[in-house]
């Protein structure tokens, strides 16, 4: 990736260029660990002496990660957040990340209110942009996001264990109504004025909040984690798969929200806990004896997790009440 071009929108390069690239640079920290950042043809950092590095990569593409109405400061969080949740899957502090947008037209106010929401969250969890690239072209953007973690304390999909509790924070399905409403044009994401249950489910989806506190905290109790973006069925199977475990999993212990069941009712909020995509909350597993120990963790974080099941001998994941073979998101898939 060639670094050091964020901001290279508008071309054959103007005064206006310039002055985008001098917005952006600014709002990025000076930082020690950053030896050489947005500026060169690529990034020189400098990693925590005996820590193990974590990288993670994702893309979202507009009408397909985020309805093509969404806000400009939504597209810039969400961009961010869910490589934020990847870290906090693996129990990583984050610590750099690069951008590249695909962007059909330099929109000055768009890009600005995009860096809005992109270097609001990054703020919060100290992570800084190092460099990126741009190209014209349908509205698409990647981040690379790198965070670092103790040699043998990195959360991993393949060390559950036979006995485990299996958890998951917050609530599920949010996300997955607010796009089943959006797509039943009963949600209107660009109206800022909406019914409140509708805003509760809207948020959800535009500006999910990564768990990276949690993920932190979980590395002294959980043997395995992911953070759930394609559906819990799906990446529950993930860790069923690399563990060469059982899940299984009881519907009615699922942390569904008043909001989502009012909106879509309870078989409705069920599928959409089950199989819906970008919560971006995190499903781990843990030993029995540390229940007492995540209550507390739930407590101080003021975060609620919930035991929806356990890990058995077998293969898969099963689910009573539901069809668990019919998992999340899939690319490439006829399905959606």
């Amino acid at each position: 990736m060639a670094q050091g071009r964020i901001g290279s929108l508008i071309r054959p390069v103007s005064l206006a260029e310039f002055a985008l690239i001098d917005r952006i640079r600014a709002r990025t920290t000076a930082r020690a660990d950053v030896v050489l950042g947005i500026g060169d043809d690529a990034a020189l950092l400098q990693p925590r002496a005996g820590e193990q590095l974590v990288i993670t990569t994702d893309t979202l593409n507009s009408g397909v990660h985020f309805p093509v109405e969404t806000p400009a400061y939504d597209i810039g969080w969400k961009t961010l957040a869910v490589n934020l949740s990847d870290l906090a899957a693996m129990g990583a502090r984050p610590a750099w990340c690069t951008l590249a947008l695909s962007l059909p037209d330099a929109d000055a106010d768009w890009i600005e209110a995009f860096a809005d929401g992109f270097f609001a969250l990054a703020d919060e969890h100290d992570i800084v942009l190092v460099g990126g690239d741009t190209t014209r072209g349908p509205l698409s953007l990647s981040v690379t996001a790198i965070g670092q973690v103790a040699p043998g304390q990195a959360l991993r999909r393949d060390r559950a264990q036979v006995g485990d509790d299996i958890w998951v924070s917050g609530t599920l399905g949010d996300a997955a109504g607010a796009l089943r409403l959006w797509q039943q044009n009963r949600l209107k994401v660009a109206v800022a004025t909406l019914l409140s249950d509708d805003e509760t489910l809207r948020q959800r989806l535009l500006r999910p909040i990564p768990r990276v506190t949690l993920g932190l905290r979980l590395r002294a109790y959980a043997h395995a984690a992911v953070d759930i973006s394609d559906g819990l069925l799906s990446d529950l199977g993930h860790i069923a798969a690399r563990s060469g475990v059982r899940a299984e999993v009881e519907a009615d212990a699922l942390p569904i929200s008043s909001a989502l069941r009012e909106q879509l009712g309870r078989e409705g909020a069920r599928d959409c806990a089950l199989r819906g995509g970008d919560d971006y909350e995190l499903c781990f597993t843990v030993a029995p004896s540390q229940r007492e120990a995540i209550h507390a963790l739930s407590a101080s974080l003021g975060l609620p997790l919930t035991r929806i099941g356990r890990i058995v001998e077998g293969q898969g994941v099963h689910c009573a009440d539901a069809d668990a073979t019919d998992g999340g998101y899939q690319h490439f898939s006829e399905r959606r």
